[in-house]
């Protein structure tokens, strides 16, 4: 259920009766339950407005709701907020319909739209590294969210397929098979470094170079032919990080720079006879006195180089074009480091000029900080190298698993791996996503396979202790009528039932930290409600309530973390 816009129509109610209507109603999960479940703050603006005391307004709006079918109490507390106690008889009759149903409860959307979220994007020339991760995770639990919330998903990999750079590598695997015919490629990201060298120390290859660059754009089928075999190790590189992290990332997601190479002239054509592009020192130019200098110049979008090549910009204007008249996107996501935001904003704007970006299709800029190290540095290997992703992530399940044993020494290998997979993956995961995405963060082996504190290991331990109570409890009735009569069993109830709005909140802003947030909140609580409330000690209604209650908090985190895309155990 959607209990904020449920309380907000009651609490908008109450300010129609105290004489206040049309009056906006702030209201806000309180942080601290023991004060209740909501607050209204938009007292002190309405009184304001209607020239009377806050603190009276507020009495007169907290008596209008003290008397409702939702709200068990209203106390008017500091200069005029309102702190709302849900009925108990309503949080039940509520806990009831989530705890049987599939989606607790949790209604699709009733205006669902067709969302294109472009995503991980590596270079292919080169296998994946940390600086893939944030783009990866973040896009990939966005996705996951909008999608049960009923929207159509596209995922989009638009990868790095295309340029001087596989100029460069094909001309290195040519002199490679030159002189070892059974030549093959193993490591990908030494070949790179090695044909890297090779260019900036030898003019002469240089030169190779860059005609296979040109051999390349013009369709050369030898040469494509080994562009292709680029392709292929890089993607299946990728497929694997992928699938190590569970996301929904497939091949067919796939949809690199070269898929809208053809497209790339007529978009420059189409901006010039628009009179937007025109030319400046020979290249192509769109001038948006949108984003002026200090000195009142317009900034300079280039969309075609001097001697006719191609650049980022032109690329994402046809692939915008793509999502948008191919895809019918209605809104359009593009996860990326934030140190881009000024080309997006300015491709919107271009876009929008152009008529390719509708008024009525949403683009947004999902900007994301730099993962660090502890000396406040983006994140290195020891030599100062980039660190592979694929290296990082078995270096977790290494660490996790090693913690799992030192644990539960009586575990098997292969058990203590399973369980040290689920662990270091999900740890990783959630150290980035339960921050807020816009912010660097602090990579810490130690703080994020912590089973204390808001980490994965403590979210998925708390599912298992659900899991062990079950294992005990013997016969219940999911379906009998739920009673709450202690403090924290009505304050988990409510918490519980405030699932759809922080999915809503996910849904509409793209910050999946909210519900990191809400998840470690649900977990903290059942903790208390656990050591307050005996379960399995209790008798009658009481018992099965509060095994009710906990079968909830159980399925609320596992579908919860399944959102992030992290996985749960019901033994760890």
């Amino acid at each position: 259920m959607n209990l904020h816009q449920t309380v907000e129509h009651e609490a908008a109610a109450a300010f129609a009766a105290a004489g206040i209507a049309g009056s906006p109603v702030v209201l806000q999960p309180t942080k601290n339950a023991e004060h209740g479940d909501f607050q209204i703050n938009g007292v002190m603006g309405a009184a304001k407005k209607a020239k009377q005391n806050p603190r009276e307004l507020a009495q007169k709006v907290a008596e209008v709701l003290a008397g409702n079918a939702v709200i068990e109490s209203a106390e008017v507390a500091g200069p005029g907020f309102i702190n709302l106690r849900l009925r108990p008889e309503f949080l039940a009759r509520n806990i009831q319909t989530a705890l049987n149903d599939a989606r607790f409860g949790i209604a699709k959307t009733d205006k669902p739209q067709t969302v294109v979220i472009d995503y991980s994007s590596p270079n292919l020339a080169k296998e994946m590294h940390v600086g893939h991760l944030r783009s990866s995770i973040i896009g990939d639990s966005i996705s996951r969210v909008l999608a049960f919330m009923g929207n159509t998903v596209i995922r989009q990999n638009h990868v790095g397929d295309w340029g001087t750079q596989f100029g460069m590598l094909v001309a290195y695997l040519v002199e490679q098979q030159k002189d070892n015919a059974a030549f093959e490629l193993a490591d990908l990201e030494q070949f790179y470094r090695a044909a890297k060298v090779r260019f900036d120390e030898d003019p002469t290859f240089a030169d190779t170079a860059r005609e296979y660059v040109v051999k390349l754009q013009g369709g050369d089928e030898t040469v494509l032919a080994l562009w292709k075999q680029f392709v292929d190790i890089s993607l299946s590189h990728a497929q694997a990080v992928y699938d190590t992290l569970s996301l929904k990332l497939r091949p067919e997601d796939v949809a690199g720079e070269s898929k809208y190479n053809d497209d790339l002239q007529p978009v420059v054509d189409d901006l010039v006879q628009k009179g937007l592009a025109v030319e400046d020192d020979g290249a192509k130019v769109v001038f948006l006195d949108e984003f002026k200098n200090k000195e009142g110049e317009p900034a300079a979008f280039i969309v075609q180089k001097q001697g006719g090549g191609f650049l980022y910009a032109s690329t994402d204007l046809a692939c915008l074009r793509y999502r948008i008249g191919r895809l019918k996107a209605d809104r359009l996501l593009y996860v990326v480091d934030h140190r881009q935001a000024l080309h997006f904003e300015q491709l919107f704007t271009t876009s929008r000029k152009a008529g390719y970006l509708p008024e009525d299709v949403k683009a947004e800029f999902i900007g994301f900080g730099t993962m660090m190290g502890k000396d406040g540095k983006p994140f290195k290997t020891r030599s100062g190298d980039t660190v592979k992703l694929v290296d990082l992530l078995t270096e977790a399940v290494e660490r996790a698993t090693a913690l799992v044993k030192e644990k539960n020494p009586e575990l098997g290998t292969d058990e203590a791996g399973k369980i040290g997979k689920t662990v270091g993956i999900g740890a990783v995961k959630y150290a980035d996503l339960s921050k807020n995405r816009t912010s660097d963060y602090v990579f810490d082996w130690d703080a994020m396979l912590s089973f204390e504190g808001n980490t994965a290991p403590y979210l998925q331990y708390a599912y298992t202790r659900v899991q062990s109570v079950f294992r005990k409890a013997g016969e219940w009735d999911a379906t009998a009528p739920t009673v709450l009569t202690e403090p924290l069993e009505k304050q988990l109830a409510a918490e519980l039932l405030k699932f759809e709005d922080v999915l809503q909140s996910v849904a509409d802003t793209a910050y999946p930290h909210y519900l990191a947030a809400y998840l470690y909140q649900i977990a903290t609580l059942f903790s208390r409600f656990y050591e307050a409330c005996p379960i399995l000690k209790a008798e009658g209604a009481s018992r099965n309530s509060r095994l009710q209650l906990a079968k909830l908090t159980g399925d609320t985190l596992k579908q919860g973390l399944d959102l992030l895309g992290i996985d749960v155990l019901d033994v760890m």
